[in-house]
């Protein structure tokens, strides 16, 4: 319980505090924003893809080819975990932000709350952002059961690996359509959310069109062999999504307020999953996963509307504009 409380305070540290020290520091040197995106889509790219799949290739060599037992791979990221600190805290510069805003805890979670509640765009994007993820965690619980719902022996760590490759693929895919003009992030973010939805459905349509077996171990099934692909193209969607939606942030969320804006975001996700897996018991495994694709169709429209609110203000700015300029213009008598 106390590794769980510290891990909760951790994971909102790494959600929260890296990502706005790169945002800081990247606009206090004054690099171009293009610049950005790019540094987002090699961060998932490399951390979240080549980091992770070798992380899973050790982790099943320590338990299966060394048989140091399933702790061995919590053991090993205590150690990983070590080195990160001593890198962290003899080569980062410290961000503290402006010492004349010095504010209290109090006074920062007030302030977040009034820029969420007053600003449609971050609302919601929170929302997108804890409806996704809270689908994703979700999803982490169940692929192992829904794979091998008979005590297939299935390769965890290879699989894992897979997802991972997929992953990569994704923040690749990523870096190439925010290295263009069009289309813009909001828009095939709808795209990203709706075919999510869609590979989150395989499980419900396998278990209607697939007899299930009856025999107990072996190797992975045939249905279990099409939801694996869909499964890959579900983390494909979560390759995407990350580098994407911290671009959105960098653009929505303001500087002054950003981790904490961004650690609130967390409160509904962390309640969403404790709630999912209080029950995951009293569900058929459909029902989970079917809970989860309308969750990312309800993330697909939101982002429609955030589309549509984020073009309105330029919009409105042109017509603006134009205004000015003919009221300028020279009466000809």
């Amino acid at each position: 319980m106390l590794g769980r409380i510290l891990g909760g305070i951790a994971t909102s540290l790494l959600f929260s505090a890296f990502e706005s020290w790169l945002v800081a520091e990247h606009n206090k040197r004054g690099f171009e924003q293009q610049w950005l995106s790019i540094t987002f889509s090699k961060a998932i790219f490399l951390g979240n893809g080549v980091v992770a799949i070798l992380a899973g290739l050790l982790g099943n060599t320590l338990v299966d080819a060394l048989a140091l037992g399933p702790v061995a791979p919590f053991d090993a990221a205590s150690c990983f975990l070590t080195i990160g600190m001593f890198v962290i805290l003899f080569s980062w510069t410290e961000n503290y932000g402006d010492p004349s805003e010095n504010k209290d805890l109090l006074t920062q979670f007030r302030g977040a709350a009034v820029a969420i509640a007053s600003d449609e765009k971050i609302a919601l994007l929170g929302a997108i952002q804890s409806l996704f993820e809270g689908s994703m965690y979700t999803f982490v619980f169940l692929w192992t059961p829904a794979l091998s719902p008979n005590d297939e022996d299935i390769p965890h760590g290879f699989i894992f690996a897979t997802f991972m490759l997929s992953s990569m693929f994704g923040s690749s895919l990523a870096s190439r359509l925010m290295a263009r003009q069009a289309p813009r992030v909001e828009s095939y973010m709808q795209i990203v959310f709706a075919v999510s939805a869609a590979s989150l459905l395989l499980p419900i349509v396998t278990s209607f069109l697939v007899a299930p077996s009856k025999e107990k171990g072996g190797s992975i099934s045939f249905a279990g062999c099409i939801q694996l692909l869909g499964f890959c193209a579900f983390e494909a969607c979560v390759g995407l999504f990350w580098p994407s939606i911290m671009k959105m942030r960098s653009q929505y969320i303001p500087e002054e307020a950003r981790s904490t804006i961004m650690n609130f975001f967390r409160i509904p996700l962390n309640i969403f999953v404790c709630i999912v897996l209080y029950n995951v018991d009293a569900f058929p495994m459909t029902v989970m996963f079917g809970m989860c694709s309308i969750f990312l169709f309800v993330a697909c429209f939101l982002q429609r509307r955030l589309m549509a609110i984020a073009d309105k203000p330029k919009t409105e700015d042109w017509v603006a504009m134009k205004e000015r300029d003919s009221e300028a213009e020279p009466l000809n008598i």
